[in-house]
């Protein structure tokens, strides 16, 4: 596990856009944090990475639940926050999503139980009181945690 403190927003910009530089088809990343903790504006980072055309605008998908863009390879924006447990995202069938060839940024993912594998990255984030962000990053198994051991982020 890596903890990061993104002190700016361009600090965010610029870890979600290596983010995506770095993402690989099949890849997930989950985002945790409270409301407002910067969920959606680092996925906004991660697409910029994707090289996601910057007339497509991505927003938060709380109420659509998914939102998808074309970059490099697709993202698959879902958000689960008002979803109750992993069987109303089977209901849906956004566990789906967790296996095309695009990347999958689910926020409060931990609703989605076990259907999330191992392989994915999860970064749970925290709003510090002067408004920076700290992040707790865990790369689980698999391509993440190799591509993690020489990640290039310092602060």
């Amino acid at each position: 596990m890596k903890t990061i403190l993104l002190k700016t927003l361009a600090d965010t910009l610029a870890f979600g856009r290596l983010l995506g530089q770095a993402a690989q088809p099949g890849d997930i990343i989950c985002l945790d944090g409270d409301l407002g903790a910067g969920k959606t504006t680092l996925t906004q980072a991660i697409a910029l990475g994707l090289e996601v055309p910057a007339d497509e605008y991505v927003t938060s998908p709380s109420f659509a639940i998914l939102h998808e863009y074309q970059g490099r390879i697709p993202l698959y924006h879902m958000d689960f926050y008002r979803l109750t447990d992993a069987a109303d995202i089977q209901d849906l069938g956004l566990d789906e999503y967790l296996f095309l060839s695009g990347l999958a940024v689910l926020e409060w993912c931990e609703r989605a139980g076990g259907l999330v594998p191992a392989t994915r990255l999860k970064i749970t984030m925290t709003t510090l009181p002067d408004e920076s962000r700290m992040l707790i990053c865990d790369p689980g198994v698999g391509s993440w945690k190799e591509r993690w051991q020489n990640w290039p982020w310092t602060t």
